[in-house]
Formats: C-alpha cells, sequence, structure tokens
C-alpha cells in the first residue's frame, strides 16, 4: 500500500463529510481564514496529514490548528490529542489547539494568537 503523507485518497470520503458537517466553532473561524485573509496564508480545511485528519492546515507555514469540544479534556480523546500532536511535531508541524468557546466567544483573540505564532503584522 503506498503512502499518502497528505490528503489520502482513502480518507477523501470522511474529509468531504467533515467539511460539509463543520460544528459553529469551525464555520465562524473559517469566515477568518479563507480566502487568503490571515495575512495572504492560504489555509485548508479538514485537510489529511498521515493517518490525520486537521481541522485546519496552513503548508506555507506548517501550521495546523485544532478546534475542540469539551469531549476532548476527557481520557481518550485527549489521549488520542496527544498522540496526534506528537505526530504533527514530528512532521515538523506546529500546532495550535483552541476550545469551541473561546473560538465562538473570541474570535478576534483567536485571530491575534494565530497572527502571533505565524509572525504577520
Amino acid at each position: 500500500m503506498k503512502f499518502y503523507p497528505y490528503n489520502n485518497p482513502v480518507t477523501k470520503t470522511r474529509r468531504r463529510s467533515l467539511r460539509k458537517n463543520q460544528t459553529d466553532a469551525e464555520r465562524k473561524l473559517w469566515s477568518v481564514l479563507r480566502n487568503k485573509q490571515m495575512g495572504g496564508l492560504k489555509f485548508f480545511r479538514q485537510y489529511g496529514i498521515g493517518p490525520y485528519i486537521i481541522d485546519f492546515y496552513c503548508p506555507s507555514s506548517r501550521i495546523a490548528i485544532e478546534i475542540d469540544g469539551g469531549q476532548h479534556a476527557e481520557g481518550n480523546h485527549k489521549q488520542h490529542d496527544e498522540y496526534r500532536s506528537a505526530y504533527l511535531i514530528k512532521q515538523h508541524i506546529r500546532v495550535l489547539r483552541f476550545w469551541n468557546n473561546e473560538v465562538l466567544k473570541n474570535i478576534v483573540g483567536v485571530w491575534e494568537k494565530i497572527k502571533e505564532v505565524i509572525s504577520i503584522g
């Protein structure tokens, strides 16, 4: 079997489904990331990297953004997120995590944090 480091064809249907059924927080963050609004950088939604599907990814700055609901603070989800982050870090990809309510209630603060990490004015 061929290894696909990015957007494995096997996960295409799942990635498409996730894009069509995004959460309110994902929708809100996407509204400020899409169309190169973040310093001209291109972001992708539900992007496949190795065995994982990332909520948002910017290839040129190698930034992965994950939006987490409350279930991510619990046992199996928390451990899965730690494995995913470790995998991405080994791929030289920086991971930013935000809680759903943080995106929904403080999109400006989330925007500023992403800009700070990407180092754009």
